[in-house]
């Protein structure tokens, strides 16, 4: 079924432009459909933010035909916002009080930018856990995506990312390391999820927090979920990514070379660009160079020359996944999202899997 349209949101009118089901709530009131209400913590900087909502929102729409979805977007008032972002947030964005007064039957929490190395010392460390910790006991399962996932492997499970000499950006091959799990049911063996981060959490320290891991590629894990199976969900990769985000990202890092923040020109984006891509960058690179040495102004980056040559390798397992997700969410939540966390079902093992263990 379809994403309710509940507030003026603009997003909501770019998803009906790209073709997604997008109801009105007048609409939504006359169908005799059980409504889910996800919570988007989101986190991502000024020029990223009303992409990811479109991301998030669009993965939860298309995700499952059983319920009606009302997406909640709130952020934590210790990010800093630039004027036009804070009013887009106060004019469309809940408070984490409204959202806790409601009540979820699901959260995401979105990525960030930090400065430093030391999660514990950014602004947004404690209100975070305060969400955390909220959702824990209040909500049926918390999908953590990217720096989510290291700030909660780090306070709850005391595992610390560490930095990678290089960092990890591209699309790269996974493969499915624990078939049994649910979130994984009919999902390709192998599939693609592209990366974009300098720091890692290994293997080795899933397994020392007694996570269960059920995705993984030579650049780390990807899909995880708590120990229990369902009440945390790990992502370290970007399956929320539109085509053209890591292009959007490259680009950013060029226009830093072309103005002087870095001497360091990016490399490709790994298993990303096409033959005809890189040499058109490679064309590009030596005209900037010829400009920037002259006093000339820098030439526009050839984005038209790029964009039809990159191709979406992960997008139908991401829907696979959020929308195993969204389907055992409505399994295990009552009607009424305000009773106390999944009543009834064992909270150590709500999926009822074997090996599971209690989440800390």
């Amino acid at each position: 079924m379809p994403i309710v349209a509940h507030n003026d949101l603009p997003t909501f009118q770019r998803l009906r432009e790209e073709g997604v089901n997008v109801l009105p709530p007048d609409r939504a009131l006359h169908q005799d459909i059980r409504e889910l209400h996800i919570g988007l913590l989101n986190m991502m900087p000024d020029k990223a933010l009303a992409a990811t909502e479109r991301q998030f929102f669009r993965l939860v729409g298309e995700s499952n035909p059983i319920a009606q979805f009302y997406v909640h977007p709130f952020t934590l008032p210790q990010l800093p916002r630039g004027a036009a972002a804070q009013r887009h947030v106060d004019a469309f964005y809940d408070s984490f009080e409204q959202v806790r007064e409601q009540g979820l039957d699901a959260l995401i929490i979105t990525g960030a930018n930090v400065v430093g190395p030391d999660l514990s010392q950014q602004p947004f460390w404690q209100p975070l856990i305060e969400v955390i910790d909220w959702a824990y006991a209040n909500v049926t399962s918390t999908l953590c995506s990217c720096l989510a996932t290291h700030a909660v492997l780090e306070f709850r499970y005391s595992q610390r990312r560490t930095p990678r000499p290089l960092k990890t950006w591209g699309v790269f091959p996974h493969r499915v390391v624990d078939r049994a799990h649910p979130l994984v049911h009919d999902v390709n063996t192998r599939f693609d999820v592209p990366h974009s981060r300098w720091n890692d959490v290994s293997r080795a320290q899933f397994d020392a927090a007694g996570l269960r891991v059920l995705a993984q590629s030579d650049v780390g894990v990807h899909l995880a979920t708590s120990g229990d199976g369902f009440r945390f969900i790990f992502f370290q990769g970007h399956p929320e990514y539109d085509t053209i985000s890591l292009l959007k990202e490259y680009k950013r890092e060029v226009m830093r070379y072309a103005n002087g923040d870095t001497t360091l020109f990016p490399p490709f984006v790994e298993n990303y660009f096409t033959a005809r891509d890189e040499a058109v960058l490679r064309e590009y690179r030596m005209r900037l160079d010829r400009s920037l040495a002259a006093g000339d102004a820098i030439p526009d980056f050839p984005d038209a020359l790029l964009t039809a040559g990159l191709d979406n390798t992960w997008r139908d397992t991401a829907h696979a996944v959020i929308g195993n997700w969204m389907g055992l969410v409505y399994q295990l939540t009552h009607s009424d999202r305000r009773k106390p966390f999944m009543d009834g079902i064992d909270p150590n093992n709500p999926l009822g899997l074997p090996g599971a263990a209690s989440t800390r």
